[in-house]
C-alpha cells in the first residue's frame, strides 16, 4: 500500500486525474492525502469534490480555507468573490451531500504508524500537538453543531497571538486562521496573515515562516501542509510543503509519505489561471 499526499488541487480535476494515473493510485490498495483547497479558482471544482468523494476511505481531507469559504457562501454568512469558481458545486444536484461531507472532514489528521500529521496552512508556535488536535477538534464540533453560526464570526485578523483563556468566536476564529491562512509569524509569535510573498522578499524579511518559529511546542513528527504557492516545494526540518501552484501556472505534486527520501511526482498545469 502506497501512502500520497497531494497538494492544493484548487479546482484543477484534469490535472488531479492525471497525476493519479502518473503515481498508478489504485483506490482498492492505495491511500491518498490531500492537504485542503480541493475547490475554487480552477476550472472545474465540482469534478473535484465528486472525484474525492467517490474514493471513500482511501482519501483523508483537511479543510482549507477555500473550502470553508465554499461553506460559508453556502450558507450564507459570505458573499461569492468576484474570482470565486463555485457556481457548479452550488448548483450541483448533489450540492447538499457535497456539501455536508465537506464539513464532516478534520482541520488536522495524525498518522502515527508513519509518524506525520497533515494540515491545511500552520500551527501557532504556543501550541503543542495535543493542544492543536484538542483546538482542532473544537472547530470541527463547531462546524458540526451550527454551521450558519459559527461563520457569521469566523472572518478577522483577531486576535492574532494565543491565549489559553480565548474563548467563543475569537478562540474558534483563531483556531481557524491558524489551519487555515497561516504562513509567518512575527517575533513575538503572533500570527501575520496578511504576509504572503515567498521567504526573504522585501515584504517578509522582518517576518519568520510559521514552521520556523524558534522553540516552537508543536515540533516532533513530519508536518505536511499546503496553502503557500509561492514557497513551492519544501521538506526540511521534518516539515513538506506541498503547494506548487498548479491553479496558477505551476504544477500539482504528490510526495509519497511511506518510502524513505521519496522525490516529489509532478504534473504541469493544462490551463492556468490569469493572475
Amino acid at each position: 500500500m502506497a501512502l500520497y499526499a497531494i497538494g492544493d488541487v484548487q479546482g484543477c480535476n484534469a490535472e488531479l486525474g492525471a497525476l493519479l494515473k502518473s503515481v498508478q493510485f489504485s483506490a482498492d490498495r492505495d491511500r491518498l492525502w490531500f492537504v485542503g483547497d480541493l475547490v475554487n479558482r480552477g476550472p472545474d471544482s465540482l469534478g473535484v469534490l465528486r472525484r474525492i468523494r467517490s474514493l471513500g476511505d482511501a482519501a483523508t481531507i483537511t479543510l482549507g480555507n477555500h473550502d470553508l469559504h465554499l461553506l460559508a457562501v453556502a450558507f450564507g454568512s459570505a458573499q461569492p468573490r468576484d474570482d470565486d469558481t463555485l457556481q457548479e458545486i452550488l448548483a450541483a444536484p448533489e450540492r447538499h451531500e457535497l456539501l455536508e461531507w465537506l464539513a464532516s472532514l478534520p482541520l488536522f489528521h495524525e498518522d502515527p504508524t508513519h509518524d506525520v500529521c497533515m494540515l491545511h496552512a500552520g500551527l501557532a508556535p504556543q501550541w503543542d500537538l495535543p493542544m492543536a488536535r484538542q483546538n482542532a477538534r473544537e472547530f470541527e464540533g463547531a462546524l458540526r453543531r451550527d454551521p450558519k453560526k459559527l461563520f457569521d464570526r469566523l472572518y478577522g485578523d483577531q486576535p492574532d497571538l494565543w491565549d489559553d483563556a480565548l474563548e467563543g468566536a475569537a478562540r474558534l476564529r483563531f483556531i481557524a486562521n491558524c489551519f487555515t491562512r497561516l504562513r509567518y509569524v512575527d517575533a513575538q509569535g503572533r500570527l501575520m496573515l496578511r504576509a504572503k510573498g515567498a521567504p526573504g522578499k522585501a515584504q517578509t524579511k522582518s517576518l519568520t515562516p510559521w514552521f520556523e518559529a524558534p522553540a516552537a511546542h508543536w515540533r516532533g513528527p513530519r508536518v505536511v501542509f499546503g496553502h503557500w504557492s509561492t514557497l513551492g516545494f519544501f521538506d526540511k526540518d521534518n516539515v513538506i510543503g506541498l503547494d506548487t501552484g498548479c491553479v496558477w501556472g505551476g504544477s500539482l505534486t504528490a510526495l509519497r509519505l511511506d518510502v524513505p527520501h521519496a522525490k516529489p511526482v509532478h504534473v504541469g498545469c493544462a490551463a492556468p489561471k490569469s493572475a
